[in-house]
């Protein structure tokens, strides 16, 4: 404001840049003076003015096409500039502001009125069932185009996104793993036992499947967060939805192209003793070598590439678009690696007149990896940095005692363990459109996927050699399918200022799961390894089948309908409705509605914001939506029957069969009511742009097991819907074109979330008296206990542990007993837990900075969490002179830091927020740096070439490595966890990544 007050126009604020307009008028007198002595006897000489409807405009470009010949408005609007011929077109831009091309026809003056650029309210946001412009959008959305996305080398399309939108949290705990996928949640954990993820929808299929999109052809993400947009879902809209629309062909032709490399550097790591240093701290016996395990068990850097091709084309009723790729890649473990093919087509075509549209999809992908041995970088941190990795022989060297015994070269060379997955989306759709503004589409689909797990242990492995003395081998079969069938009808009527949109539908889905596993073992050979279970004889030896199999199938149903009304384009009205059953829930709850409703309200076009220039577009919304969750296993509402094991009588193996469950006929969806206010606005010309979301989610009958009396229970737990949580927050989102200088412009991205969580009741009226559960139980060695607690009317993710008084004389942990009186820390009992911290983020963040000079363009990404607490559990158990002898510790143990002063064994494994450390950091997570070319040849239209680093640098005070390591998100924050949501010591190391690639457009 005070550059523009400089200009000497400080009445209004204008879209352009009116703090060089002397600048400018400078520029222009320069320009005129230069063509004056290149002007011939035909050229003219034009003036004129420029303006919008409030008056002039200074510092618009006006250039004469196809040349060079140019000048800027001034201060007053005016210009004057001499073109080459009476019939030249001039091409008249700014900042905020349509394009226009204007022919002379021989005149010499010309008033030129612009108009604002509406593009970004009139860009397009998929929806439930259907598109809207972003002007008429009345609840929570974020939309993102195929330019949003962040490069990465990642092994999903949602890694891209990663901070890019407020209030969705994208973690992986194993980045550098190619088999890793991330975890996913929107506004906070919201279940017990349910999915936490939000539901996926691709190309307008609900269920689709994530894994199998190639991020070149994503054509935007659309993120439903408010609870009125992802109602119209139903029984699967409680965590959010997330609208993936693929890329399609148009009328022009093109081949497109890209390839890149990657290699993966560890990073940020922990350091465990050098040998020098575990011998002088006496940590066990010098078996004469020298050995960095850690070293030993990665790769480094590890290297991957991928290529995809694309083909666009058509005309004007029949266009394709197909996608095909391919991908290398290999983690920094020894063992892990993906192979991976994929395609995509996508055809669409009109009759000739126009009365159906046939659109059809398929996208089939072929996947082999290895896993990822986890285990292995565990081993590497506790092993005797004296022991080489081969004996004298040539063999593995192996200990047969001591903490975490292993070799892990030899296990991650030796053992198998692979994968072959097979992946099928397909979809297709006829739309008929009976009227210009009534149409009906039929669409059905099929999600499919297969895969296949193959296992194998040689008999030559020296653990198998030191003990069981068998080779082992198992193969497992998870096949899942998805059908689905949808009928939708859209009418639109628009008359004077009143515009209206129906949309009512019918949708059918049935899901079927089927599975088969084998396992044997002491085969005759390790040549075949899984490929000849029946060769082994020890399911015969003991008399067992080891062989399993599965089939089971659910339905889901739904009738549901959207009206959305607006008045004058400033007032918007959208209300939907949903009645959805289920087969998954009991009898007395097969079906439910879910009704929403939103409201919003355009500010900015009323009559007295109409002056004020600075304001281009205020929008204000509210909406409130009923939403579910109905990710859980099937039959589970129903009497099943199982196996209880086998006995033995008289020589013979009889199967022990019977009921496996407690029935619960009411067993139902969980139910959540979201409420979301916000807010939208354009400042300066669209030069800032955003929102900001006020939300309240509660989520009831959360879904889990629950202790029951036996008898008369059969079993001891229910699965029932018990208890209730509530999410609070606010949500930024921000973009504004902070500078726009000649060829340079530089453009900024913000988005920040702030979450706060309740678990408000574990009771409901028939399931009474519990107030809480203690969970993520930590490992041996030791009995350490439990580490969190979920109580009522408490934050998840609550850190239940002793709270520690400091260190004595002897290096014995002292905590606080329930009296507040100081103890060491193996007198205490669990009567003298509190809640010492919590794991979960308050805060998070997104920037974006990007950069363009000319033909190069510079992004840098960071991404932040803030205010949380995380559980040094390497500190814990490897990082104090404690430590059980003959391991290896990490440096901590003796760098004269608080856990070098943990010397005593006798409070070794006595749970205490004196490992507990602050986990916020700051990432420089994303930096890319291109250069594009433009080639006008026969054949090659441009050149883009790129480089992109990620995870480049991590400020935090946090020790204990890398803490996006540690997830975040689910019912247990801020602790290394397993599959089983207890703790863990497995590690995997992230890494700084290096992407080197090139893009072709033919």
């Amino acid at each position: 404001m005070n550059l523009y007050k400089m200009t000497g126009r400080g009445k209004r604020l204008r879209p352009v840049r009116h703090s060089l307009a002397r600048a400018t008028n400078w520029f222009g007198c320069v320009l005129m003076t230069l063509w004056a002595f290149q002007a011939a006897a035909q050229t003219v000489q034009i003036s004129g003015k420029v303006s919008d409807n409030q008056g002039a405009l200074p510092g618009v470009a006006i250039l004469e096409k196809g040349t060079n010949n140019g000048t800027v408005s001034g201060t007053d609007g005016t210009f004057q500039l001499q073109v080459s011929s009476a019939n030249a077109t001039l091409a008249v831009s700014n900042v905020g502001y349509v394009t226009q091309e204007i022919g002379i026809a021989g005149k010499t003056s010309l008033e030129i009125v612009l108009v604002e650029d509406q593009k970004t309210l009139n860009e397009v946001v998929v929806i439930g069932y259907g598109s809207l412009n972003k002007k008429e959008v009345s609840s929570a959305i974020t939309h993102l185009s195929a330019k949003d996305l962040l490069r990465t080398g990642g092994n999903n399309p949602l890694m891209a996104i990663q901070g890019k939108v407020a209030g969705l949290s994208v973690t992986n705990t194993a980045a550098a793993d190619p088999n890793s996928s991330p975890s996913i949640q929107l506004r906070g954990a919201s279940s017990r036992s349910a999915g936490l993820g939000p539901l996926f929808v691709i190309n307008g299929v609900p269920g689709g499947n994530i894994d199998n999109i190639n991020q070149n052809e994503i054509e935007s993400i659309d993120v439903l967060k408010g609870g009125a947009a992802s109602a119209i879902y139903g029984t699967r809209g409680s965590n959010g939805v997330i609208v993936i629309t693929t890329k399609k062909g148009t009328a022009d032709s093109r081949i497109f192209y890209d390839g890149y490399t990657t290699f993966d550097f560890p990073t940020n790591q922990l350091n465990v003793l050098s040998k020098d240093d575990f011998l002088k701290n006496k940590r066990g016996v010098d078996f004469g070598g020298n050995t960095n395990w850690m070293k030993e068990v990665a790769r480094n850097p590890s290297f991957s590439h991928k290529h995809t091709l694309q083909f666009s084309g058509g005309n004007g009723k029949t266009n394709y678009f197909t996608s095909l790729d391919y991908r290398d890649a290999n983690g920094i473990d020894l063992r892990s690696a993906k192979r991976e093919y994929g395609g995509r087509i996508n055809i669409n075509h009109k009759s000739a007149n126009n009365l159906i549209e046939l659109a059809f999809t398929a996208a089939p992908r072929y996947t082999k990896t290895s896993d990822a041995d986890y285990s292995g970088f565990n081993y590497a941190l506790t092993l005797n940095p004296t022991l080489s990795v081969h004996d004298s022989t040539g063999k593995y060297a192996y200990l047969t005692s001591g903490f975490f015994a292993n070799n892990p070269v030899e296990v991650a060379r030796g053992v198998k363990s692979d994968r072959e997955y097979k992946l099928m989306d397909m979809n297709g759709s006829a739309k008929l459109n009976i009227l210009e503004n009534l149409n009906t589409v039929v669409t059905i689909g099929q999600v499919s996927s297969s895969m296949r797990r193959y296992l194998f242990t040689p008999s030559t492995l020296t653990t198998v050699i030191n003990g069981s003395k068998r080779n082992t081998g198992e193969q497992i079969l998870e096949e899942n399918d998805q059908k689905s069938f949808e009928w939708i009808g859209n009418y639109y009527l628009d008359v004077n200022k009143h515009s209206v949109k129906l949309l009512g539908g019918y949708s059918f889905q049935y899901f079927t799961s089927s599975g088969f596993n084998a396992k044997n073992e002491n085969f005759p050979s390790n040549v075949l390894t899984y490929n000849n279970l029946g060769s082994g004889l020890w399911n015969l030896q003991q008399g067992i089948n080891n062989v399993g199999s599965y089939k089971n199938s659910s339905k889901l149903i739904a009738f549901f309908g959207r009206l959305n009304y607006d008045f004058d384009q400033k007032y918007y009205l959208s209300a939907s409705l949903r009645r959805e059953g289920s087969s998954k829930f009991g009898y007395s709850n097969k079906w439910g509605y879910f009704p929403a409703a939103s409201l919003a309200w355009r500010v900015s076009q009323e009559s007295f914001l109409k002056n004020v220039r600075w304001l281009n577009e205020l929008k204000l919304r509210a909406d409130y939506g009923e939403t579910g969750n109905q990710d859980f296993g099937n039959y589970l509402s129903l009497d099943t029957y199982g196996g209880y094991g086998y006995y033995l009588y008289n020589g013979t193996n009889y199967q022990v069969w019977g009921p496996n469950q407690n029935t619960n006929y009411d067993l139902r969806w969980e139910k959540a009511a979201n409420f979301n206010a916000g807010v939208d606005f354009e400042l300066f010309g669209s030069r800032l742009s955003g929102s900001l979301n006020y939300y309240i989610r509660t989520n009831r009958d959360l879904l889990g097991n629950y202790n029951v009396s036996n008898p008369p229970n059969i079993q001891g737990q229910t699965f029932a819907n018990v208890g209730t949580m509530r999410n609070t927050g606010f949500e930024l989102q921000l973009n504004a074109n902070v500078l726009r200088k000649g060829d340079f412009s530089y453009d900024l991205g913000f988005t920040g979330a702030y979450n706060n969580n309740k678990f408000v009741s574990f009771s409901n009226a028939l399931f009474k008296g519990q107030k809480y559960v203690d969970v993520v139980g930590m490992p041996a060695p030791g009995s350490p206990g439990t580490l969190q607690r979920l109580q009522e009317d408490t934050r998840i993710g609550s850190f239940y542990a002793l709270k520690s008084a400091g260190v004595n004389e002897q290096g014995a942990l002292l905590v606080y007993n329930k009296k507040g009186e100081v103890i060491p820390g193996n007198q205490a009992t669990n009567d003298d837990k509190q809640f010492v911290g919590n794991g979960l983020p308050k805060f998070t963040m997104g920037l974006s900075n990007n950069f363009k000079y000319k033909n190069w363009d510079l992004s840098v990404f960071l991404r932040g969490s803030f205010g949380y607490k995380l559980f040094n559990t390497y500190a814990f158990y490897l990082g104090t002179p404690a430590t059980q002898e003959n391991a290896n510790v990490l440096t901590s143990a003796y760098d004269g830091g608080k856990y070098s002063k943990l010397t005593s064994p006798t409070t070794y494994s006595t749970l205490s927020d004196y490992f507990l450390e602050s986990g916020g950091f700051l990432k420089v997570d994303n930096v890319t740096l291109s250069y594009t070319q433009p080639i006008q040849t026969k054949f090659l239209q441009s050149v883009r070439i790129y480089a992109t680093t990620r995870n480049l640098a991590t400020f935090t005070k946090f020790t204990g490595g890398d803490p996006d390591l540690i997830n975040v998100n689910g019912l247990y924050p801020g602790v290394n966890k397993n599959g089983d949501n207890n703790g863990t010591l497995d590690y995997y190391p992230s890494t700084t990544q290096l992407l080197l690639g090139v893009q072709l457009t033919f």
